[in-house]
């Protein structure tokens, strides 16, 4: 069994000790929870281990290949200032949300790294659901790579909620392309896209 602990099942009424746990560093109690059947236990667990400093790297791993789509989740959250920690896979979640939380993960790391703008890339121009389209062209626009500029502008075509994120998007790039998309924006059917084109502008 991982970390050399005993699984153990807490109700609800005892999730606050997990949370004490993480303020009162006893690692023994947040490493036992990490094998919870309750995933919100898990999840209590790994920001406990966070917040007192003991969250490793392989704690992460296995939050991220977790059956619990909010576990995996709040691994992703966690692991932003863990470098090591291989983000981009998660963007071939089989979940929506955990697609979304990875792209957004990524776009707070702020790497510019060919793969993970590829990744991102993909998964702006080609996601069958939006709010992921929208959290990848967010994360690229604070990425500010410009091998993402043609993707986020072709976002300037997508539904509106893509539309909008991509307007702000375009904030770290200039050019005529960028002015002549901003000008575009300023007509757009959607009033919240329009405004952002005109607070850019």
């Amino acid at each position: 069994m991982p970390f050399g602990k005993r699984p153990i099942d807490l109700s609800p009424t005892d999730y606050d000790a997990v949370v004490s746990a993480g303020f009162s560093a006893d690692t023994d109690t947040l490493l036992g929870a990490l094998d919870a059947t309750d995933p919100v236990v898990r999840s209590l667990a790994l920001g406990g281990l966070d917040r007192c400093g003991a969250l490793s790297e392989d704690h992460l791993g296995r939050a991220l290949a977790d059956p619990d789509r909010d576990v995996r989740c709040r691994g992703l959250e966690l692991a932003i200032d863990h470098d090591a920690v291989d983000l981009v896979p998660h963007l071939d979640d089989a979940d929506d949300l955990v697609v979304e939380t990875a792209a957004w993960a990524l776009g707070e790391r702020g790497v510019d790294d060919v793969a993970v703008v590829e990744a991102l890339i993909a998964v702006a121009g080609s996601h069958e659901v939006s709010m992921c389209r929208e959290a990848a062209v967010a994360a690229l626009g604070a990425i500010g790579s410009d091998a993402a500029l043609p993707t986020i502008l072709a976002a300037l075509d997508d539904r509106a909620p893509v539309r909008r994120r991509a307007v702000l998007a375009l904030a770290p790039f200039d050019g005529p392309e960028v002015d002549e998309a901003l000008r575009r924006s300023l007509s757009d059917r959607d009033r919240q896209v329009r405004q952002a084109a005109e607070d850019l502008i």
